[in-house]
């Protein structure tokens, strides 16, 4: 299946000069969905993992189903304020601005083996900060996988000591 198929380019979105690479036409189609999902846990399925980690928002989408396939739990990486209890968090920098990432303190626990799921790899901060949020709980990072990859952005190189899979390249 050729997933770039599935893929929107929305040229000047969210800003001028951004092609933003849509998810949406993937999702709504199940059979690609649940192919894409399935690559993913082709991916991780020999990593032991206990728990999934997907980054707000659409790590969400991505993250969630592979959990239910692995059978393991899944944790939200969540916006600054947007997470109820007790939090460990994170500064980074995005593509246009700057973040703040959390993780409930009980998200992942100490020597749980984890992998990171999320739609799209850019630049790399939401993703390093998504790490460092699991190390700092003693997770171990045993996977990064993402439905799409902006090679030109080179986000690989901030977290190229992690084992990383993606579906398509751009």
């Amino acid at each position: 299946m050729d997933f770039k198929n599935y893929i929107a380019d929305v040229k000047d979105f969210p800003e001028e000069g951004i092609v933003f690479r849509d998810i949406s036409p993937l999702m709504q189609d199940g059979e690609a969905y649940a192919a894409a999902i399935q690559k993913i846990v082709e991916f991780a399925k020999d990593k032991g993992v206990d728990k999934v980690v997907g980054p707000e928002a659409r790590g969400f989408m991505v993250g969630c189903p592979v959990a239910v396939e692995l059978k393991c739990g899944f944790a939200m990486a969540r916006k600054k304020g947007k997470l109820p209890r007790e939090t460990v968090e994170v500064a980074y920098g995005l593509e246009y601005g700057e973040a703040v990432l959390q993780l409930h303190q009980d998200a992942v626990r100490p020597g749980e083996k984890v992998l990171v799921c999320d739609d799209l790899l850019a630049t790399g901060g939401t993703t390093l900060a998504t790490v460092e949020l699991i190390e700092k709980l003693g997770g171990e990072v045993v996977g990064l996988a993402f439905l799409i990859e902006l090679l030109d952005l080179k986000g690989r190189d901030k977290i190229s000591e992690y084992d990383i899979f993606n579906l398509m390249e751009y």
